[in-house]
């Protein structure tokens, strides 16, 4: 698979002038259950990338507020769980459908950890690397 194949079935991509605030940049990222945009100059070229954490590391510089705002008024509290015995497979399914990077596993109503899409897509490649290697064994008769 190609990054084509993938980007065939996205949807429009989402920008933003660099002159734009911050807080517009943040309603956008909002609005489109997104993590970036891309930044664009006046003459539609691409400039730069502003993300979630780049939201977050200026908001700890400047924001006073956030020393006054509950966590219980701002976090998720509809969680979409997983359980130890969940595929890897189905797991980041359910994570990409609901547009989720962070998934809470419980098991017996107790924290066993949570998993986020980047261990994911890890353990998918080094899934891959094994089953490539046992291949490469089985068929030439190389050992490691």
């Amino acid at each position: 698979m190609k990054l084509k194949d993938i980007l065939a079935n996205k949807s429009k991509v989402v920008t933003i002038n660099k002159e734009k605030t911050v807080h517009e940049a943040i309603s956008i990222l909002c609005q489109n259950k997104i993590g970036a945009l891309l930044v664009l100059d006046d003459k539609e070229r691409l400039c730069g990338l502003i993300s979630e954490r780049d939201v977050l590391t200026e908001s700890l510089n400047r924001d006073n507020l956030l020393r006054k705002t509950m966590v219980k008024n701002i976090m998720t509290a509809e969680l979409i769980i997983g359980i130890p015995d969940d595929d890897v497979k189905y797991s980041m399914g359910i994570m990409t459908q609901n547009r989720i990077r962070h998934l809470p596993v419980i098991e017996e109503e107790k924290i066993v950890g949570i998993i986020s899409i980047g261990d994911l897509v890890k353990a998918q490649l080094d899934q891959r690397e094994y089953e490539n290697r046992y291949l490469e064994q089985y068929m030439f008769g190389v050992t490691p």
